[in-house]
């Protein structure tokens, strides 16, 4: 089996990696924050002191930290991956950025024959957990054929979009399509809240019928609980739509629902709230109801 490396070991990072040891790959990992790689290395990965060394110590290298700034930090930057790289090995980048910022790390990794695959997850952290994630990769086909059994060990569902950026092109649609479930999400509970009607009802009736979805299955408890703890925090979902509505802007694409629900989380960072899960949306329609959901 191929030496992994592993850079990033945050809410989703860590159990991703965790999950890959379980299927028996050998680690070498690194986190800004050296805490958190203390309970990988004591279940028996190795620690490095820089993405460079894990690069030295692995085969393939996976990078899972929040923006496109990072990515081309960790992987481009001074004791960069791409200082220690070997020839031919392998990258695979599994945050969620810009496509064209992909591309173009991409093609400076080729310039050093390093092979990239971009694969950003669907799931949250509970996917991340039980390794049920949706992965959506794009790049060289046969390297997605070579990394197959990684992405098995790490999702339920792997999916090879195309070349290079696809699938980070298809995670900024599943963000959009996100971002505006979860403002409906809000706007229902709330008008069912001003009705009187029962809340844990209302949530089993319609999940159960045509309005089901999974944002409504796993956040509606969660608001009607008022249980803000973090799958996914409001600030990457906000970094996400960013990433979106830049893109749809390069294309000159209208994308009015996404625009709203991207104020309306701006709005949740006003409070105060942009490190708590997506679940706090609905602090933003209680402001406007000037009322809470229960």
């Amino acid at each position: 089996m191929k030496k992994i490396g592993f850079v990033g070991l945050g809410v989703m990072g860590k159990p991703m990696a965790k999950n890959l040891m379980k299927a028996g790959y050998a680690l070498c990992v690194w986190n800004r924050t050296k805490s958190k790689m203390d309970e990988l290395t004591t279940s028996g990965a190795i620690s490095a002191n820089s993405p460079r060394e894990v690069a030295e110590k692995s085969d393939i290298v996976i990078t899972m930290v929040t923006d496109s700034q990072d990515v081309e930090e960790v992987i481009l930057g001074k004791s960069g991956i791409i200082e220690g790289a070997k020839l031919g090995s392998m990258v695979i980048d599994m945050s969620t950025i810009s496509p064209q910022v992909t591309q173009h790390i991409a093609e400076k990794l080729s310039h050093k024959e390093i092979k990239m695959l971009d694969a950003p997850v669907s799931g949250g952290e509970v996917g991340a957990i039980q390794a049920t994630l949706s992965i959506m990769v794009g790049g060289p086909k046969e390297v997605y054929d070579e990394c197959l059994p990684i992405f098995n060990a790490l999702g339920k569902k792997v999916t090879y979009m195309g070349g290079s950026g696809m699938g980070q092109a298809t995670k900024l649609c599943n963000q959009v399509i996100c971002g505006i479930n979860i403002q409906a999400v809000c706007e229902g509970l709330m008008l069912g809240s001003k009705l009187g009607i029962d809340m844990e009802k209302l949530l089993e009736v319609v999940t159960a019928g045509a309005a089901g979805s999974w944002m409504l299955s796993n956040l509606g408890p969660k608001m009607v609980k008022r249980d803000f703890e973090p799958g996914f925090r409001v600030v990457h979902q906000q970094k996400d739509l960013r990433l979106a509505l830049s893109a749809a802007a390069e294309l000159k694409l209208p994308l009015p629902s996404t625009a709203l629900a991207q104020q309306m989380l701006r709005s949740v960072e006003a409070e105060g709230m942009g490190e708590k899960g997506t679940s706090a949306a609905i602090v933003a329609i209680e402001k406007l109801a000037r009322t809470g959901t229960r």
